[in-house]
C-alpha cells in the first residue's frame, strides 16, 4: 500500500493530488524560506521576494511533478513541458501577486498569513491545469 503511494507510478487522481500536495509542500517551503531571507535579511520588498520565491518553488515542483507525481506526458520535448508548465505558474503567480497584496494591503494580515492564503486558492488553479494540460 505505502508503495504504491510512494513509488508506483499511477494515474490515479487521487494519489497524485497526494503526492502534488507533498510535493507543493516542498515548493512551499523553498518559496516562503526565499520569501522570508530576501524580505527579511535582504530588505527587499515583499512583493519582489514573493516573485523570487515563487520562481524557486515552481522550479522545485516541476522536477518532483514531472518524476514522482505524474505519470503521462503531452509533450515529447521537455522544453514545452517546462514552458506550459511555467505559463500555468506564471498566471498562478499573478493570482498569488494579487491575493497576498490584498490581504496585507486591505485586509491588514502579515505577509506570511496572506502567503498561507494565496498558496491555497492557487493550488486547484495549478493541480488541474497541470494535469490535465501538461501531463494528459
Amino acid at each position: 500500500m505505502i508503495n504504491n503511494l510512494i513509488r508506483t507510478r499511477t494515474d490515479n487522481i487521487f494519489v497524485q493530488m497526494l503526492r502534488y500536495s507533498l510535493s507543493g509542500g516542498v515548493a512551499f517551503i523553498v518559496d516562503a524560506t526565499i520569501l522570508v531571507l530576501l524580505t527579511e535579511f535582504a530588505g527587499f520588498n515583499y512583493l519582489v521576494s514573493a516573485i523570487f520565491g515563487f520562481i524557486a518553488g515552481l522550479t522545485t515542483v516541476y522536477f518532483l511533478s514531472s518524476y514522482w507525481v505524474f505519470s503521462s506526458r503531452a509533450f515529447e520535448s521537455r522544453k514545452k513541458e517546462f514552458l506550459v508548465f511555467a505559463l500555468i505558474g506564471i498566471i498562478g503567480l499573478g493570482f498569488n501577486e494579487l491575493f497576498i497584496w490584498i490581504f496585507t494591503e486591505y485586509a491588514h494580515f502579515f505577509y506570511m498569513i496572506s502567503k498561507i492564503f494565496a498558496t491555497i486558492l492557487v493550488y486547484l488553479w495549478n493541480f488541474l491545469a497541470r494535469k490535465y494540460i501538461v501531463f494528459s
